[in-house]
């Protein structure tokens, strides 16, 4: 059982000698307290309420709601970022609140990738096989040079060797979309810095949706879809009829003002297709 975070505070007001309205103490813990004669009740009309006992509330809390501190139990209901294993140490229980373990996300690189994290000057290093989790992503800063690229689907996201070809221009850090829940981390991050932005999706009416309503909108100045060179015949020879005819459209075509965007609505439109990225990477790679 839980002790609210509203009534610890008055129990917490009333362990430092505050003498409460009646009107301000009302719950069935209060009550309780009462009948054990460790907080006391004067007044019929205007009743007050009291601390009788300072070392029976301690031990009263500590044995019902495994409260070993009171103050410090309010604090850690009132931050917003304690840890779980400073919940355990507060109450004996680390899922008192919900605390987010996994904050943050993926990253991949084709090359060393300077940055800083806490300060500190760091490479993010490409390993086959091993990707980076980026957790305290609030103080990880690339270089200004460096170009996020966030990848729509995680085969394109791991086999990063056979795309190299696709980003020789920049030096790109890749962003992995999923897990979905980390996604408002990345969000955040990307407003936070002034690096540019390029979105690599699937060539379709889904993938520009998602660029459109997931991060174009959140950073416009510096955002902008990845259309590779010769994606008109990859459309014409490799493209799906299917994926056209049953994606629906889930934007304003005339809010567009991405040229390149408009292009590719345009050769959608054009052979009736849509084109999967993991078309891109290279055979001799997979």
């Amino acid at each position: 059982m839980k002790l609210p975070l509203r009534i610890a505070k008055v129990l917490l007001e009333l362990s430092n000698g505050t003498i409460l309205p009646g009107s301000a103490a009302k719950h069935a813990v209060i009550e309780d307290l009462i009948q054990e004669n460790i907080l006391f009740r004067t007044g019929k009309i205007r009743k007050t309420v009291g601390l009788a006992n300072q070392e029976k509330l301690d031990l009263y809390l500590h044995t019902r709601f495994s409260i070993k501190d009171l103050q410090a139990y309010v604090a850690a209901l009132e931050e917003g970022d304690s840890s779980r294993a400073f919940l355990v140490n507060v109450t004996g229980d680390s899922k008192l609140k919900s605390v987010r373990t996994f904050k943050g996300f993926l990253v991949n690189s084709l090359t060393p990738i300077p940055a800083t994290l806490n300060s500190e000057e760091i490479l993010i290093e490409p390993v086959e096989g091993i990707f980076n989790f980026i957790y305290d992503f609030e103080k990880f800063i690339p270089a200004p040079d460096v170009t996020i690229v966030g990848v729509e689907n995680s085969e394109n996201f791991r086999r990063l060797k056979g795309q190299a070809y696709l980003f020789k221009n920049i030096r790109p850090l890749f962003i992995n979309r999923y897990p979905q829940s980390q996604n408002k981390d990345f969000i955040t991050w990307m407003k936070s810095i002034p690096n540019n932005y390029l979105h690599f999706g699937d060539f379709d009416m889904a993938g520009i949706g998602i660029y459109l309503n997931e991060y174009q909108k959140n950073f416009p100045d510096k955002s902008r879809f990845f259309i590779p060179e010769g994606l008109e015949e990859l459309l014409k020879n490799s493209g799906s009829r299917t994926r056209y005819n049953t994606q629906k459209i889930n934007f304003n075509i005339s809010r567009i003002d991405e040229v390149e965007i408009l292009s590719l609505i345009s050769l959608l439109h054009k052979y009736k297709k849509g084109l999967d990225q993991e078309r891109l990477i290279v055979e001799s790679e997979k």
